[in-house]
């Protein structure tokens, strides 16, 4: 849907790229009591993608926030990559989300039927995802943002976390990388139309079909690969199970024209932060810096990240296919020796 609203322009930073970086924002939380419930089953301290409370030894309540400034200009369009990102926490989880709020803020100079259109796009992504909008809350801001809290179920003895993650496992990832590059190159007017139509399909695609194949094996942990990169998650990942993650660099499915403006230098500024906070843990080998920055680009709605049983790999990824937007095998999980908790080959 066309608008003669440009969001990109209202705004200094766009999509997950906004986020606070993970370093910085793992000193905010720093010394935050933890209240301790035995029915909190992931709380925040696991820096996982949701929150998770057990109500019955058959039902637990999966709930998480996301909102963020434009990453497109086009008003609904941006709407519904808001929603898919927001949703992707509680698939993540392997969860199903049932009720969403949405989280608003509006310049007053904003044209009516723009806002109008950001909801629409909104409504229209949650109902595809089977889930219900059942109100919200708006603020006037001087850049417009929007995103949803979102409510989800699952079985107290199926969730899946980004710390469950076993010596052995087999990293699979559904979606590729390069969005973040992408969406900076457009705000430049340096990318191609076809390139954005491309992150564009991405960024408004459920990880619906991911959840729902993946829940039918066994799967050890998840995550999805949103602001932090895929290295930063994969990081996250590793401390939280106290494994080492090994990524072949060459099965990571990079889109291309984002390795290309990766050359030339045309990074988000979130990228930077993924470094800064992942850097540090990752033995890049010889992987050119190029393909180092792709891996720490900041995604928007990015794929799953999935760590499976070695046993059921192979088929899952099989079943994965045709499905999901790509369905690569990218590594493997093992013992952690000490020194650096991700390994580049």
């Amino acid at each position: 849907m066309e608008s003669e609203v440009k969001l990109t322009k209202l705004a200094s930073c766009a999509g997950c790229g906004a986020k606070v970086g993970a370093g910085v924002l793992a000193r905010l939380l720093s010394g935050l009591p933890v209240r301790q419930d035995p029915n909190l089953l992931v709380g925040f301290d696991k820096s996982d993608d949701a929150a998770v409370y057990r109500i019955s030894d058959e039902l637990a309540l999966v709930q998480t926030v996301d909102f963020f400034p434009p990453i497109a200009d086009d008003p609904y369009l941006f709407g519904q990559i808001a929603a898919t990102n927001a949703l992707s926490d509680i698939y993540a989880m392997g969860g199903e989300p049932k009720l969403a709020l949405n989280l608003m803020c509006v310049p007053k100079e904003m044209p009516r039927q723009a806002v109008h259109q950001m909801l629409q796009g909104g409504y229209d992504k949650v109902y595809e995802a089977g889930c219900l909008i059942a109100g919200g809350h708006s603020i006037f801001d001087e850049e417009p943002k929007y995103g949803l809290a979102v409510t989800g179920f699952v079985h107290p003895d199926r969730i899946l976390t980004n710390s469950g993650a076993k010596p052995g496992d087999v990293l699979l990832l559904t979606k590729p990388l390069g969005v973040g590059i992408l969406t900076t190159a457009h705000r430049g007017e340096m990318a191609s139309p076809e390139g954005m139509e491309l992150a564009c399909r991405l960024m408004t695609t459920l990880n619906r079909a991911a959840r729902d194949v993946m829940v039918q094996f066994p799967v050890h942990a998840c995550t999805d690969v949103t602001g932090f990169s895929l290295l930063g998650h994969l990081l996250e990942m590793a401390q939280g199970s106290g494994v080492r993650a090994v990524v072949h660099v060459d099965g990571v499915d990079i889109i291309p024209e984002a390795a290309e403006l990766a050359k030339l230098g045309l990074l988000p500024e979130g990228m930077y932060r993924n470094r800064t906070f992942a850097g540090p843990f990752v033995d890049v080998g010889t992987t050119p810096l190029h393909l180092q920055d792709v891996l720490f680009d900041p995604q928007t709605a990015g794929g799953l990240l999935i760590a499976a049983d070695p046993s059921a790999a192979a088929e899952l990824l099989a079943a994965l296919e045709g499905c999901v937007p790509s369905a690569r095998r990218i590594g493997e999980i093992a013992g952690y020796p000490g020194g650096a908790r991700i390994l580049l080959r």
